[in-house]
């Protein structure tokens, strides 16, 4: 593999690349409704989701959006944990359904602060000091 480059095979349903950071460490992303998806415009090429490459000694984490390399965080070990729990869990569902025992996510890890924690907040209607500036002016 030439660094720089993306490599795509329909037939085999994934894409492969060098790791962007240099560490010229194959990087192959399997392209599915549960892994990536491929998006061609006509003249350049993205990958949906991220790259998280966890399992490299540099685990870079990044985008390839219309052809460009995008830079995202670095995760913590605990991210890390969660997100693949979160990719096993859309896999079953997808290939069995969900589970017929709701309570069976009651035990799902889950990330504190961010975004997401104040979402449920947002949802029931709270409306934060800035909201209501935001709406006043």
């Amino acid at each position: 593999m030439e660094e720089g480059r993306l490599y795509v095979s329909m037939t085999l349903a994934i894409a492969g690349h060098l790791c962007c950071c240099g560490c010229k460490t194959e990087v192959v992303t399997p392209l599915s409704p549960t892994d990536w998806t491929l998006i061609f415009d006509g003249d350049t090429v993205s990958l949906d989701p991220s790259i998280g490459n966890w399992s490299f000694h540099c685990q870079s984490h990044y985008l390839i959006v219309r052809g460009a390399v995008d830079w995202a965080p670095k995760w913590s070990k605990e991210r890390i944990r969660l997100g693949r729990y979160r990719d096993r869990l859309a896999k079953e569902r997808f290939f069995t359904g969900p589970p017929k025992d709701q309570d069976q996510d009651s035990d799902q890890p889950r990330l504190r602060g961010g975004w997401r924690s104040r979402l449920p907040r947002l949802q029931s209607g709270h409306k934060s000091g800035s909201t209501e500036k935001r709406r006043g002016s």
